[in-house]
């Protein structure tokens, strides 16, 4: 019995983890809340708790990208590259804009950055990973800086889709 259990168990984590990721897609941490990740899993809001004790610790574990999983990798940097390359949104701006003059920006983009890179590091293979990853981050940075805050003539000489489509290539490796 203990193995039907344990499936249970799994099968209920793995609800609400997918049923997290959508609600904080659509709604932002601050805008999901547990029951209405619990009302998509299907389960008791007690239950989202009992697995991930807190909203914060259930949104560090929704926002991970599967280790090993380079094609998921790839496919999220094009997705942040999209948006980074976008309209940012007001809160965003400022982050970045403070980074380098206010003590407290810049270690929440430190903070947000270093995370941002273990968790590419854990999706890729290779002795090269860490090198990689710091190098997804760094870059998805510079194009931001460079495309809203230094407002580089080159930027409006390429399209949108060609940017996402050509550094999301580089990014992955095969350029």
């Amino acid at each position: 019995m203990t193995g039907t259990r344990d499936a249970r168990r799994a099968e209920s984590a793995r609800r609400i983890l997918l049923a997290a990721q959508e609600e904080f897609a659509e709604h932002g941490f601050e805008g999901a809340t547990i029951r209405s990740i619990a009302d998509r899993a299907g389960v008791h809001a007690s239950l989202v708790m009992q697995h991930y004790g807190t909203k914060a610790a259930l949104f560090r574990n929704a926002v991970q990208l599967p280790p090993g999983e380079a094609g998921v990798a790839s496919q999220h940097l094009a997705d942040v590259l999209d948006a980074r390359l976008g309209e940012l949104p007001p809160e965003t701006l400022a982050l970045v804009r403070s980074m380098l003059t206010v003590p407290e920006a810049e270690a929440t983009m430190r903070d947000f950055l270093q995370e941002r890179v273990e968790n590419l590091e854990r999706s890729f293979d290779g002795p090269d990973a860490q090198a990689r990853a710091l190098l997804a981050v760094s870059t998805v940075l510079g194009l931001t800086i460079g495309r809203h805050f230094l407002k580089l003539p080159a930027f409006e000489q390429i399209t949108h889709e060609e940017l996402v489509k050509t550094a999301g290539a580089l990014l992955a490796g095969e350029g």
